[in-house]
């Protein structure tokens, strides 16, 4: 077991575990409505050993991307915690500062949403390997590591130095999964990684991503696809209306 104290409290968790969520509380003031309130997220636990996909199941509306974005700071909750371990010790997500927040994403916890936002005239082969450039990795090696990629991925050498701006959807996505992949996150969030892919690249997604897992990953993702959840995950996290 490994243990941390941590704002005057104790945390202890099985060292397999990289993810632990305790009573998550998320609302929203509908401004617009008198200020009224409404709860997204009502006391939302979760635990995510290395090498598990978990699916955030549930009909449309029920919180599963409020979930997510909680789980990587991009809203902050009511109450509640979100503990990761980072570098051996474990932090709080919900009581970190910005920049702690950005640390903590840079090197444990990546996130593939369902659309690419880029720098326009920035060329694919850029934008996937910006990840791995911030972390001072040399440029020739994190150049390479995203072609091999893009080769699994099947995205064309003629767009490697085209901005994505003016790929496809499912082009888009493929350059999305590959600036996820690049870094080796102990931890991956996934929004639909294979909405925009047909048959054969959403296959080589899914081996991608198994290939992680296989090596101590844990993924939580939002899988609309039943072939991806049959091949991908261990278990759910049902959501309910």
């Amino acid at each position: 077991m490994q243990s941390l104290t941590l704002n005057h409290r104790s945390v202890e968790f099985p060292s397999q575990v990289l993810l632990q969520v305790e009573n998550l509380r998320k609302s929203f003031t509908l401004h617009q409505q008198g200020g009224m309130q409404l709860s997204v997220l009502e006391g939302v636990s979760l635990t995510v050993n290395a090498g598990e996909c978990i699916a955030l199941s549930g009909a449309s509306g029920t919180g599963k991307s409020t979930f997510m974005r909680c789980l990587y700071a991009n809203y902050r909750v009511d109450s509640g915690s979100v503990w990761v371990k980072h570098e051996e010790s474990w932090l709080d997500l919900c009581q970190l500062a910005p920049h702690e927040i950005l640390a903590v994403r840079q090197k444990t916890m990546g996130y593939v949403s369902q659309f690419l936002r880029v720098i326009p005239r920035v060329p694919a082969l850029d934008v996937a390997a910006e990840p791995l450039l911030e972390l001072g990795v040399n440029i020739d090696i994190a150049y390479n590591k995203v072609k091999y990629l893009f080769r699994c991925l099947n995205l064309a050498e003629r767009l490697w130095q085209l901005s994505p701006t003016t790929f496809s959807g499912g082009e888009k996505q493929r350059v999305n999964i590959a600036r996820a992949l690049v870094v080796d996150y102990p931890i991956l969030l996934l929004d639909e990684p294979t909405s925009a892919l047909d048959a054969s690249n959403r296959q080589v997604v899914i081996e991608l991503l198994q290939e992680r897992k296989n090596q101590g990953c844990s993924l939580i993702g939002i899988f609309h696809d039943e072939e991806v959840r049959s091949q991908l995950c261990n278990r759910e996290l049902i959501f309910n209306s």
